[in-house]
């Protein structure tokens, strides 16, 4: 017995989301048709009302809903330090270790030509205004083990070399060609403790 039309287009609208597959999508969708309308309204309206609030913080490029975000405005951040990662998801797996106390910068992704990312596609330009504006010492760049995440890595250290800036990249111990949410918080805090300075 085929589905409703109604449900099949719910299935295929979960379906998309990272990480659930048809038949998830489809478990997913059946329970939902068959909730309490009112727990069906409550997820719906957290849904939208997350899409409304959140926004990237104007600074680090930070999922938050006020901006600066909480870790830019916070005084017990080390300003003089700033993690720059891809995607603002990284700032979550780099913060969950808890040894990391600085601030961070979120690029946007990483260099791809083949892909059509140019550096002027990225928040590098952002990075440099932070350079000038804030007492940044050392930057730590904690991009994937993958060529892009290579390639950006190097392109940065050239780019903003400058006297009393110390560029250093985590140490590799994440999986090759992975991203960093696929880390768990121990091999993510020995990755930044075991950094080391891009030449």
């Amino acid at each position: 017995m085929p589905l409703p039309s109604s449900i099949a287009a719910l299935t295929a609208a979960l379906s998309k989301l990272p990480g659930i597959g048809p038949r998830s999508a489809e478990r997913i969708a059946l329970h939902l048709v068959q909730s309490e309308s009112g727990a069906v309204s409550q997820l719906a309206d957290a849904i939208v009302a997350a899409r409304v609030k959140v926004h990237l913080c104007t600074t680090c490029g930070a999922l938050t809903e006020i901006s600066p975000c909480e870790i830019c405005a916070s005084p017990r951040r080390d300003a003089s330090l700033v993690c720059v990662v891809e995607r603002p998801v990284d700032i979550l797996s780099v913060d969950k270790g808890g040894t990391f106390h600085g601030k961070f910068h979120v690029l946007g992704g990483k260099i791809s030509p083949l892909d059509g990312v140019e550096p002027e596609d990225l928040r590098i330009a952002e990075l440099e205004a932070r350079l000038q504006a804030e007492p940044i010492q050392e930057l730590i760049i904690a991009l994937g083990t993958d060529v892009e995440g290579d390639a950006t890595s190097y392109y940065l250290a050239k780019r903003l070399a400058r006297a009393g800036l110390k560029i250093t990249r985590i140490a590799h111990g994440l999986p090759a060609g992975t991203g960093l949410e696929f880390a768990d918080e121990l091999t993510l805090s020995r990755a930044l403790e075991g950094r080391r300075e891009l030449s």
